[in-house]
Parts: structure tokens; C-alpha cells; sequence
């Protein structure tokens, strides 16, 4: 049966960057969010068998499945395809996955992180789309897809070859639109030639968008005062068609509080706005940044334990800022006693999982430099 766009809620709460407390997920700070939300009309709960190292499905089941009636609210997690080693992992960790998130299917289901190379490599070798339609014949699935960051090359093949696909999860932002590595726009213009509803990540970049550039900010202040500046990215994304879901990994009660009032009476962005954007969006290019949306995918399997999405906001700091005494005292404070940028050995476990295709070895060589110098 097809998704009914109007019937999805535009802001989707994504449980990757939970608030934690002592080292753990803070379940009570999660709860209250969550009631926040939901108490908006809203209702889509994204999640992953990886998150917060396997327990973003447990906060899942703590803070929305327990207390929550089952048909009040859809849930969304994913099978990762750098877990699977046989055919048999693959009701493996969705078993585990329907155990910790304490429910008996879900709603939206999605093969993780399509890319070239092994990924991709992996979900056919071991038949996982044909798999995916079995889960959903047997009501373990209400809907199937995949989340992507490969190449729009790519995108159609796997279109091409998949077109039992219901819905694709891409990211998608203004500073990525003409990003030819991420390729935003043309991800997004591909799927909707196709019709096939959107969902999108990383709206705010991580949030680099809600907090860019001193010019950035105040421009867009002064076209609109009272809005913050993560809303303009939301709005950006919620004015496009064929958008069915934005997800927003969502810290704080105060990030729930602003995106659920930008979403509700939802204005489009005017063609004023639209071209401030695109103001804002040649800014953005001609101060290049680290695209890092802190995902830490990266530092799972690091051997150094190098804490990489850490460094590179203190080198955006000094990319943007020019705050480079206030980094590195932050560095030597707080990175320092885990280990140095000049720790990496260049194995590049990181740059194989890192789903901005960064290059991490020589961007950890940059920090070195900028940190672990003596002055």
C-alpha cells in the first residue's frame, strides 16, 4: 500500500544524539521530550541497530513503546550491512532488534547506509531486499527501503534494480544541494522523478546549520528576528515536494520545543527567504568547513580511541571563529587524556564507515597541527 505523504508528520524525532547522563542514556530527559513531542500531534520515532552502541532501540522501548499505546506513534530502525557475515545474522539482529525495542513489527524498516563498496555489496550478496519483502509478507515490516550516501550514479542503479522500494532516506540540506560529494539536490531530484517519498537526514548538518557562521546568523536574524537559525534549514528541507518525514537527532527539551514550533502552522519558505538561502549558501562556500555531522560511526572502531567528531568541531572552531587558544586550551583539556590527533596511525577504519566520505586521516594531520604543536 502506498505511504500517504499527508498522513506523515513532516518533523520525525531521530534517537541518535539522545542526551545522556553519567555515561548513559538519560531515559528521564528522553521521556520528557519525547511527551513533548508526541503531544504535538507528531509520531515518527527513527532509530538504528547501532546507535548509541546498541541502546538507542533499548531507549526506544523505555521511552515511547512502554509508555505509549502501539498504534499511536511509527518506528523506523535499520540493518546494518557491515554486521552481516551470513544469511543467518540477518534474522539474527532483527530479532534482537524487535527484543530491545520491545515490539512485534515495524513500521518503516531500511537497509543502512547504501554506498559504494562493501555495503551495498553486502545487502545482495545475502539476498536482503528479497528478505525485506518477505518480513513485510509476514507483518514484520509495514514498510521497506533504504538509507543512502553513495553517488546519484548509484542511486538509480539501485532503483533500477529495486523498484519494490517504498521509500528512501538520503541526506539533505541547503550547504549540501550542490555538494558533489553528498549531492543533495541531485539524490533528491532523482527520487522524486520516480515519486518515491523522502525522508531526510541531517536537515542541520549535525548541527553546523544552527550554528553557522557570525555572518550567516545575523542575516538570516534579520529577515526574520524571532526564529532561530536551525529553523531556516528545517524550513528549507519542509518546503521541498515529496518530502515525506525530516528527521531531527534532537538533544534537548529546547530543540523540541523549537522545531515542534516551526512545524506546526508550517510556512514554506517565500521566494525572499529562498533567495537568502542561496545567499547564505554561497557564503558557506567560500568558508569551507569540516562537513563532520557528528555521527561517530568513526570511532567505534578506532584503535586509537581517538575522539574524531570532537577535533574536528574544535577545527571548525578555528576555521570559523579564529578562536584557536580557546580550541586548543578546550583540546588539551578535554582531548588530550584520551588520546591526540597525532595518535592516528592511518589504518583508515574511519574513512571507510564515515558517511560524509571525508578524508579523516589527513584532516586529523590538520588538528595535529593546529593542536598538538608547543606555542
Amino acid at each position: 500500500m502506498p505511504i500517504d505523504l499527508a498522513k506523515m508528520p513532516k518533523l520525525g524525532f531521530g534517537l541518535m544524539r539522545l542526551p545522556e547522563k553519567d555515561g548513559s542514556i538519560d531515559f528521564d530527559a528522553v521521556c520528557a521530550m519525547v511527551d513533548k513531542y508526541l503531544a504535538a500531534g507528531l509520531n515518527y520515532f527513527d532509530t538504528a541497530y547501532i546507535y548509541h552502541g546498541g541502546k538507542s532501540e533499548v531507549a526506544a522501548r523505555e521511552c515511547v513503546v512502554k509508555r505509549y499505546p502501539r498504534d499511536s506513534f511509527t518506528l523506523a530502525t535499520k540493518l546494518p550491512a557491515w554486521c552481516l557475515n551470513t544469511a543467518d545474522d540477518r534474522d539474527r539482529i532483527f530479532n534482537e532488534q524487535l527484543e530491545r525495542a520491545g515490539v512485534d513489527f515495524f513500521d518503516f524498516y531500511l537497509l543502512h547506509s547504501i554506498e559504494e563498496g562493501s555495503n551495498y555489496e553486502n545487502y545482495e550478496r545475502f539476498n536482503c531486499f528479497e528478505w525485506g519483502l518477505e518480513k513485510k509478507k509476514e507483518g514484520k515490516i509495514k514498510h521497506f527501503g533504504f538509507s543512502f550516501h553513495g553517488t546519484p550514479a548509484l542511486l538509480e542503479k539501485v532503483l533500477d534494480d529495486h523498484p519494490e522500494v517504498e521509500f528512501v532516506q538520503i541526506q539533505l540540506n541547503y550547504a549540501d544541494w550542490d555538494n558533489p560529494v553528498i549531492a543533495s539536490g541531485k539524490l533528491y531530484e532523482i527520487l522524486r522523478s520516480r515519486n518515491i517519498p523522502i525522508v531526510v537526514m541531517e536537515p542541520v548538518k549535525g548541527g553546523a546549520l544552527s550554528n553557522p557562521l557570525p555572518q550567516i546568523t545575523e542575516k538570516l536574524k534579520a529577515a526574520r528576528p524571532d526564529a532561530s537559525v536551525a529553523s531556516w534549514a528545517l524550513r528549507f528541507v519542509g518546503s521541498l515536494p515529496g518530502v515525506m518525514t525530516i528527521l531531527s537527532g534532537m538533544s534537548n527539551d529546547e530543540q523540541v520545543t523549537d522545531n515542534v514550533k516551526t512545524f506546526t502552522n508550517f510556512e514554506p519558505l517565500s521566494e525572499n527567504e529562498q533567495n537568502i538561502i542561496n545567499e547564505v549558501r554561497d557564503i558557506l562556500i567560500g568558508n569551507p568547513i569540516v562537513g563532520c555531522t557528528a555521527c561517530r560511526y568513526c570511532c567505534d572502531g578506532c584503535p586509537q580511541g581517538i575522539k574524531i567528531p570532537d577535533i574536528f568541531s574544535l577545527v571548525n572552531t578555528v576555521r570559523m571563529y579564529n578562536e584557536g587558544w580557546r580550541a586548543k586550551n578546550f583540546y588539551n583539556a578535554n582531548i588530550v587524556p584520551s588520546a591526540r590527533a597525532s595518535d592516528c596511525i592511518g589504518c583508515g577504519q574511519c574513512e571507510e564507515v564515515c558517511p560524509q566520505h571525508l578524508e579523516i586521516i589527513d584532516l586529523l594531520k590538520e588538528a595535529s597541527e593546529m593542536f598538538d604543536k608547543a606555542d
